[in-house]
């Protein structure tokens, strides 16, 4: 399975499982006017929001370069990833205003086992989803999956606490369900906010890890035949870097064999770091 087919197939699954909790926990939440509850379902109907976005997101980024996109349209997982980050914090915004009313007016909540019914369920699908995309997110070093995994290990937080609001109501302690659904709404505000610095990070051309970078230089050094070294440049292609460099060689060789010493090394730095895209060389003597 490739690295798009992945994308495609997490985002259905996130789909599908986040239409099915949405119609449950909202019924619920509704029915015994439980914040928490009302809260993350909410939050569900982001987290399909969210699915959408990295299923369009992935069908366009998988998109081959062309003449008007020369280097592609990976950064599409980026932007969408931002569009996703600006809905989580819109939504953590509106459930911080409507927890703060409930924690001011607890007496409204009603109890249900069926509330422990759904957040046990919830639970349940959740960290099966999350198990899955955060495996994907790993092995393709995939932003959107990552934001989607990230989601998915969110809510089944957010749930083990509006489980024990649930449980904590049994003995009338009511106020802590209020208190659940402004954790939701702040820690969805900071997961939303962290998505969006990593994807403008990207937008904004960020250069590539000093660790990355290292590793390129490291490589270099192993040619003697390599003199000086000067402008190194990267630039975001999508999740990997395209960078480029001048390199200064002995100035008695030929133009043949000075340029067969950049494109073996252009080679090689594509070969062995997984990081780069494409590798660009200037030759000049010295």
């Amino acid at each position: 399975m490739d690295r798009y087919k992945s994308a495609k197939i997490a985002s259905i699954f996130g789909i599908v499982g986040n239409i099915f909790l949405l119609i449950i926990k909202g019924s619920i939440g509704f029915i015994t006017n439980s914040q928490a509850m009302i809260a993350d379902s909410v939050n569900s109907a982001g987290d399909i929001f969210s699915s959408f976005m990295t299923f369009i997101g992935n069908k366009i980024a998988s998109k081959p370069r062309d003449d008007s996109h020369n280097l592609g349209h990976g950064k599409a997982e980026y932007i969408f990833s931002m569009l996703i980050s600006l809905s989580m914090i819109l939504i953590a915004i509106k459930l911080l205003f409507s927890s703060i009313d409930s924690l001011m007016n607890p007496n409204n909540y009603s109890f249900s086992w069926m509330l422990i019914v759904v957040c046990i369920v919830t639970i349940a699908t959740k960290f099966s989803l999350y198990i899955y995309t955060h495996s994907l997110s790993k092995k393709f070093n995939n932003l959107l999956i990552e934001a989607n995994a990230k989601d998915h290990r969110n809510d089944c937080i957010v749930t083990t606490f509006n489980l024990i609001a649930a449980l904590l109501s049994l003995k009338n302690i009511l106020w802590f369900d209020g208190v659940v659904g402004i954790g939701i709404s702040v820690w969805i505000c900071y997961t939303g906010v962290k998505i969006f610095i990593e994807s403008y990070n990207v937008l904004m051309d960020k250069a590539i890890s000093e660790e990355d970078k290292q590793k390129v230089l490291a490589i270099i050094e192993k040619h003697p035949e390599v003199k000086k070294i000067q402008h190194f440049n990267s630039t975001p292609v999508g999740y990997k870097y395209q960078i480029s460099f001048t390199i200064y060689v002995d100035g008695n060789l030929s133009t043949y064999e000075s340029h067969e010493i950049a494109n073996n090394l252009e080679e090689e730095i594509d070969r062995e770091i997984d990081e780069v895209y494409l590798t660009v060389i200037h030759v000049n003597p010295i």
